[in-house]
């Protein structure tokens, strides 16, 4: 009885439920309830944000890439993977330029000793002609003959023959002796070029072992991310490098900036922007895709200035100048370890390649660490 009476009144409510149209409300109502109680863990990210509103993006500290790796976390590993790629791209290509530079030391001692062998021949072969000569002469030296000679003309005419073929003899010897030391020191330059070529040629390929390495584990967590998580990757990187460049414009830079660019400056900047939307590829100088230094060292030499071709040789060997006062053309370089460069454009901007997967773009001057500037146009 107190059973049917329980049943009854349960159905009576329900019943009255559905005749109220709370039903859908109450049970949206308990789901609610339920997803606070497990802590909203069994909802989509999307059905977090309100309508209209994008998704707030992850905590520092909670899930949002590979490995359970909050996607901070995974932009600071991904760009300390593409910084090494970088630093080992310098290498690499500083390496291929020291190759070529040793390939043509090697090609012109080659040339040199062609040049010297012809003339060591040739120099043999007249002396082979002065010895044949005495020979004919019964041996005698020449000396000898003068004093037998009786007639006083004829001496002193042998007199002077006898000096001009002692010196003839004298600067033959010389000459072939100096050929000879000059074959010598072309063979030791060779087999020392040949040991720098071969240094430069496992630098290079140690260099691009590390690059391909590194740049193929970047890859690989950026495709484990889903499309948004890639976008929202791009966003954090844009965000980080908006936050660099306004606190680098709050120390009051552009009121110091104003200097305009010189002719060639203008040339190089127009160049370089030129570029803007070529995809960054590692090695690259153009014309298609371009690295950091591949872009900055062909933008200069399209206006007329040839400079290194590494960021950090651009650093080493280039006039700097202050940050203060730079102007259009500068590059800048970037981080401790000058690994990265761009170029300024003016009103705090700049243009660089700035990683794999990425374009040629517009970026703020302060959106990295400064190492310092320098003037491929002179000071």
């Amino acid at each position: 009885m107190g059973t049917a009476v329980r049943t009854a009144s349960a159905d009576e409510r329900r019943r009255r439920v559905r005749r109220d149209g709370r039903g859908r409300g109450a049970s949206a109502a308990a789901a609610t309830a339920l997803v606070c109680a497990l802590g909203m863990t069994a909802v989509p990210e999307a059905a977090q944000a309100a309508p209209g509103e994008p998704a707030p993006r992850p905590d520092p500290g909670g899930s949002g890439g590979p490995g359970g790796k909050s996607l901070e976390e995974v932009r600071s590993e991904i760009e300390g993977l593409y910084r090494k790629a970088e630093r080992a791209t310098d290498a690499y290509n500083l390496a291929r330029e020291r190759q070529k530079r040793q390939e043509r030391a090697i090609v012109k001692i080659a040339r040199a000793v062609v040049k010297a062998q012809k003339e060591m021949a040739d120099l043999r072969e007249r002396a082979g002609a002065m010895a044949r000569a005495q020979y004919r002469g019964g041996g005698m030296p020449a000396e000898a003959r003068l004093l037998l000679n009786g007639d006083p003309g004829d001496f002193l005419d042998g007199v002077t023959l006898a000096r001009k073929g002692q010196q003839a003899t004298h600067g033959l010897m010389s000459r072939l002796e100096r050929t000879r030391v000059a074959l010598d020191r072309y063979a030791e330059s060779a087999s020392k070029e040949w040991e720098r070529l071969d240094g430069s040629r496992k630098k290079k390929a140690s260099a691009k072992k590390q690059i391909t390495a590194k740049l193929a584990k970047a890859q690989r967590m950026e495709s484990r991310l889903e499309k948004k998580e890639r976008e929202r990757l791009r966003r954090l990187e844009e965000d980080k490098a908006r936050a660099s460049q306004a606190k680098w414009l709050d120390t009051g830079i552009l009121r110091e900036l104003g200097a305009g660019a010189t002719a060639t400056g203008k040339r190089a900047v127009a160049f370089a922007s030129a570029q803007i939307g070529k995809n960054y590829v590692w090695g690259a100088v153009g014309p298609d895709t371009y690295d950091c230094s591949g872009l900055t060292q062909r933008a200069w030499a399209v206006a007329g200035r040839s400079i290194p071709r590494t960021s950090q040789e651009q650093w080493r060997l280039l006039p700097k100048v202050s940050v203060g006062n730079m102007r259009p053309g500068d590059l800048i370089i970037y981080f401790p370890d000058a690994s990265h460069v761009g170029m300024y454009v003016g009103n705090g901007a700049m243009v660089h390649a700035p990683r794999p997967g990425r374009q040629v773009t517009v970026a703020g001057a302060g959106s990295m660490p400064i190492l310092g500037v320098v003037r491929p146009g002179g000071v």
